[in-house]
């Protein structure tokens, strides 16, 4: 049975793009190279992409060429580009208010925190607002710190939690290492992956008690009552859309309890529909302490995100000031954008909708692409949340590029992108993985057209396997 989202989409008709301007194209891409400063690039190699406009689940450049976008923007447009309810919201927000001063109570932000605080599991009923996701993640462990009088912070190697200060030391990945002082109170353990497991398990049950007793023991050696928080994300992103085991955790937040630690879920990219569920805690019936959001809260409309706080930490700061604020917390036009995203995705069925899309549509369809592609060693996910792991040798798990590759030693990776492009689909891409993140409002035939554009950039991907093409299993969910 199609959910609500299919039954109700349109159909699939995609918006055409302007007249064709190549020539405001290169003036918008001269003054952007002359002027904008890029994050996470080498300036001198920058090459932006200058877009003329997005509606729905793609866009366009000023030569035309129109792109589905598989990327969500950075994973944050849940309900597309342009939806007219939201940006009607906006409008409406700035002919009544367009800013306001956050010590004050106003609508917008009163009822965005409302429904925000409707849809978090347990007792997370007090929301901090901040600017996006790393000055969540920031005010999280602040909160943490002060509720325990405890310096540490324990974080997965595999994650990426921001870029600010405290938010790039306590990611994982490579991003780390250039601001890593190692002064920062953070220690990293092994979370759960199986396909590529730390602890030599061949079962998720396996995965999952090894990962706990890596975790309890780096506990031991820190010492618990230096120990703050642990911090996870509850599906990781950036890092590989690792679905944890099931018990994990569950797990996780027993230790925690045994020692006094918060417990810090980083639901800033998985939030909001991502999953197919509100929040992915929702799939484990777990309730961390703090839980920090951003992107899908609002679709990226204006930049929005937030801490939501358990009962038992918020009562730390009834009657003891909590050091720390935003100019712009919960700034009137982000949250009217979170209201009218959260009443939309309600609408519209959009978190069923992404629901039905993982299970009938995307998992099935790429399953079926890695029995054809020798390219891809896994394939996980759930709702509008999937990765293929890529890999030059599927017996060996060897992956397609080296861990954090740049310049040739990323070639396959570039070629599988670039072909991507080619055909008409803008992918996510980092080291050897491809993410499947379109927004969770898209229709089948757009999700079928990108999977179609998928299997043209794959083959370009097993030109760099071992075996230069053929077939064989690998995929699991």
């Amino acid at each position: 049975m199609p959910s609500p989202a299919t039954a109700s989409a349109p159909a699939a008709s995609a918006p055409a793009p302007a007249a064709p301007d190549p020539g405001a194209g290169r003036a918008v891409h001269a003054t952007d190279r002359a002027h904008v400063f890029h994050s996470w690039s080498a300036q001198g190699q920058m090459d932006p992409l200058a877009v003329a406009g997005a509606e729905g689940s793609y866009f366009w450049d000023y030569e035309g060429k129109r792109y589905l976008d598989f990327a969500s923007g950075l994973v944050f447009t849940n309900i597309g580009y342009q939806h007219p309810k939201v940006v009607a919201a906006i409008q409406e927000q700035a002919a009544k208010m367009c800013t306001f001063a956050p010590a004050f109570a106003i609508e917008a932000r009163s009822e965005a925190a409302r429904l925000i605080a409707e849809r978090t599991p347990g007792d997370l009923d007090k929301i901090f607002f901040t600017n996006g996701g790393a000055d969540a993640v920031e005010h999280a462990i602040r909160m943490a710190r002060l509720h325990t009088g405890r310096p540490k912070v324990l974080s997965a190697y595999r994650s990426y939690h921001g870029g600010t200060q405290q938010a790039i030391n306590i990611t994982g990945d490579p991003r780390r290492w250039a601001s890593d002082t190692g002064t920062a109170g953070v220690v990293h353990f092994n979370a759960p992956h199986l396909y590529r497991s730390p602890f030599y398990a061949e079962t998720e049950e396996q995965e999952c008690e090894r990962a706990l007793a890596h975790l309890e023991q780096t506990i031991a050696y820190e010492g618990p009552q230096t120990l703050a928080a642990v911090i996870l994300e509850t599906i990781p992103g950036t890092a590989g859309i690792m679905l944890p085991p099931p018990g994990y955790l569950a797990g996780v937040r027993e230790i925690c309890d045994r020692y006094g630690i918060v417990f810090v879920l980083d639901e800033v990219m998985a939030g909001f529909g991502r999953t197919g569920t509100w929040f992915a805690a929702d799939l484990y019936d777990v309730v961390p302490d703090l839980l920090t959001f951003a992107k899908g809260v609002n679709s990226g409309y204006v930049p929005l995100g937030g801490v939501a706080i358990s009962a038992k930490i918020a009562e730390t700061f009834d009657q003891r000031p909590y050091p720390g604020g935003l100019t712009y917390s919960g700034h009137p036009l982000a949250c009217a954008a979170a209201v009218a995203t959260l009443e939309t995705m309600a609408e519209e069925g959009i978190v069923e909708h992404a629901a039905h899309l993982g299970e009938a549509v995307i998992g099935p369809a790429l399953r079926e692409l890695a029995e054809r592609h020798p390219s891809i060693g896994e394939v996980r996910g759930t709702g509008a949340f999937w990765a293929l792991d890529l890999v030059r040798d599927r017996a060996t798990r060897e992956p397609l590029v080296p861990y954090g590759a740049t310049g040739p030693a990323n070639a396959p990776m570039a070629d599988f992108a670039a072909t991507a492009k080619r055909a008409g689909l803008w992918p996510f891409v980092n080291m050897n993985r491809t993410h499947v993140v379109p927004p969770c409002n898209i229709t089948e035939a757009e999700l079928k057209e990108g999977l179609s554009a998928l299997d043209q950039a794959l083959t370009a991907a097993d030109a760099h396997t071992v075996t230069g093409g053929g077939a064989g299993g690998g995929a699991s969910a």
